[in-house]
């Protein structure tokens, strides 16, 4: 999430529009959209910690780039390098969550594992906003470098976690072969949706704070407010799942953040921007760890792995299309469309799962 910051605000920086930018940001996701279903087999037959060494590793190299080169050629090779290092550590590290404790616990492990995202969801934009506005680019890169060196450590002396695989043999079956699962099919096209909703809003935040004069600081920390929002809510989620079923709180939140989107464009005022931006992550926040339960109970014995992969892999058409889409239709008609798309694709969201609570 700094990265991404860092890497909008930069290209912004060197003259880049929405379009270049979009781009970018959909370079992230080219090698997690080829490499997710292999690394959900890998961990699936070999265990986690190695995609997971490996990827935090990728992650490093692609974060260093553009410290020594900050300019736009170098920012198109670090985003597809970062994006390597971001599908072997987070399909894997995904994977082995799911595979601890009972079924009963799946909830409160994925939320658990959704505070460590929030933290780094908060703690990236703001962060890079503050070494942007203090000492310059090619340092907010330094100190995310810095910070992936802690996740190589731990695993590389954790010799034990993760070291086996679910799975003995290959599947008989394609993948692709899942989907033809309803609620499989169902819960995989949920996540592909509220991937987009959150694509769009962390995307489209630091253009609409540039375009109305905010700094890179104030930036980040309504990406902050965000993220912030989104760890207290998954404090409460293993609270709410169990006075409601997990559907209903995800179709809820699903509707309300789609209420809160429509009127962001429309305000200018840093502190309307704060509880706007607080009220999203509380909404959005509940989407992947609830997302993640419902895809690994519903995915066939030994091949939760390869279903983790193939919901990334669906995610990563949406960071892809996405931030293209969106770069071409702000040049065209402005930012408060996207915004109201980002509503009605909330919307959809919130009645499949609405759906799916009724077809359990």
């Amino acid at each position: 999430m700094g990265s991404r910051v860092v890497a909008s605000l930069l290209a912004l920086s060197l003259g880049a529009g929405p379009m270049v930018i979009g781009v970018l940001i959909a370079a992230y996701s080219i090698f997690p959209l080829i490499f997710a279903l292999v690394v959900g087999r890998i961990s699936d037959r070999y265990g986690s910690r190695w995609p997971m060494l490996g990827g935090a590793i990728a992650f490093g190299c692609g974060l260093i780039i553009p410290a020594v080169s900050p300019t736009l050629s170098a920012l198109f090779i670090s985003a597809p390098l970062i994006g390597i290092g971001f599908v072997f550590f987070n399909v894997a590290a995904q994977n082995l969550v799911g595979t601890l404790g009972s079924a009963a616990e799946r909830t409160r492990n994925f939320s658990t594992m959704g505070l460590g995202y929030s933290g780094g969801h908060m703690i990236g934009p703001v962060l890079a906003g503050i070494m942007i506005d203090r000492f310059g680019f090619g340092s907010a890169y330094i100190a995310f470098t810095v910070l992936t060196l802690a996740p190589i450590l731990a695993l590389a002396a954790s010799r034990h976690l993760g070291a086996q695989g679910t799975r003995s043999e290959p599947p008989a079956s394609s993948a692709f072969d899942l989907l033809r699962l309803p609620p499989l099919r169902r819960m995989i096209i949920v996540s592909g949706l509220v991937t987009t909703g959150w694509d769009l809003y962390t995307f489209y935040v630091p253009i609409y704070g540039h375009s109305i004069g905010l700094s890179a600081s104030t930036i980040g920390t309504i990406l902050g407010a965000f993220a912030a929002a989104s760890f207290i809510v998954r404090v409460a989620l293993p609270v709410l799942t169990r006075r409601f079923s997990v559907e209903t709180v995800l179709a809820a939140a699903m509707c309300i953040g789609a209420l809160l989107f429509l009127p962001f464009t429309f305000i200018e005022y840093v502190p309307g921007l704060l509880a706007l931006s607080f009220g999203i992550g509380l909404t959005l926040g509940v989407s992947q760890p609830l997302t993640l339960n419902l895809t690994y109970n519903r995915s066939p014995a030994g091949r939760s792995g390869e279903v983790t992969g193939l919901r990334l892999t669906i995610n990563n058409i949406t960071h892809i299309a996405v931030p293209l889409a969106a770069g071409s239709v702000g040049a065209l008609l402005g930012i408060a469309p996207v915004f109201w798309a980002s509503a009605g694709i909330l919307l959809a969201s919130g009645y499949l799962s609405h759906i799916d609570r009724h077809d359990q």
